[in-house]
């Protein structure tokens, strides 16, 4: 059943950003005991990284149930948590640089200080978790973040743009559509292509980002650094583009798409 959830989430997201925001919980029963209930306590897990641990590897939770635990505070780097259900879940401070979380579910969990340098977090399901403050320095989040807050946490070389390269997967996306990135640093990250309509990008750093066709369409960037950001095919109708540092010299910027539509003056 979940393996079908995620083919059908696969399917919508290749179809195209519009379908694929609203459908990404297409076919998963989110009130089912495998959505909301955990098989393990978090004495059972610590129990595993121990034993992982002393095999001299990274643990294996792949699949696991997960959802509600408190795993606050705990060694889960380079762990195998694909396929997991961590909805609701408390990983405040948790390591997961590293971690295969791959077809992952978050929802609502919070994840404010974690460390999550290098994951993979392809076909992740995320919305409305909480990031703030945590550490996603050249992650791959290639999945729905809708809804959920990144406020102030670090994203630089993060890799969420589609691969263009791969045709069968080119409209694959990082989904951040009503993100909270207020403050985040987004130094040299990839979102070309990545959803990012009605973010709150206020005073992040956008320094050398890729922007390239990405959807910008109602997001508030004032104050944000965009000093050689690629605005390449950016849709920016709607955008508040207010008092930006580094406008002069951002990556094409005149190609941006309905720049007309943007909001450019503060309003009185």
């Amino acid at each position: 059943m979940r393996a079908l959830a995620f083919c059908a989430a696969l399917a919508i997201l290749a179809a195209g950003p519009a379908v694929a925001e609203q459908d990404m919980l297409l076919g998963a029963d989110m009130t089912s005991p495998a959505m909301t209930q955990a098989e393990m306590s978090r004495a059972d897990v610590e129990a595993l990284i121990a034993q992982a641990k002393a095999r001299g590897g990274p643990v294996d939770l792949s699949g696991k149930a997960l959802s509600g635990l408190d795993l606050s505070g705990l060694d889960l780097r380079g762990a195998n948590l694909r396929t997991a259900r961590l909805n609701r879940a408390a990983l405040r401070g948790t390591d997961l640089s590293g971690a295969n979380l791959e077809q992952s579910w978050f929802i609502k969990a919070d994840l404010s200080g974690a460390r999550l340098v290098a994951a993979r977090m392809f076909g992740i399901t995320a919305r409305d978790a909480n990031f703030s403050g945590a550490d996603l320095g050249r992650a791959v989040p290639i999945g729905d973040f809708r809804g959920a807050s990144f406020s102030g946490a670090n994203l630089a070389g993060l890799k969420g743009g589609a691969d263009i390269r791969n045709q069968s997967m080119g409209l694959m996306r990082t989904v951040f559509v009503s993100v909270n990135l207020s403050g985040a640093n987004l130094r040299g990250a990839d979102l070309g292509r990545a959803r990012l309509d009605y973010a709150d990008l206020r005073g992040a750093d956008l320094t050398d980002a890729v922007l390239m066709g990405a959807d910008l369409s109602g997001a508030n960037l004032t104050g944000a650094n965009v000093a050689g950001a690629d605005f390449k095919n950016a849709d920016v109708a709607g955008a508040r583009l207010v008092d930006l540092k580094g406008e002069d010299r951002a990556r094409d910027w005149a190609a941006r798409v309905n720049a007309e539509r943007a909001i450019t003056r503060r309003r009185e």
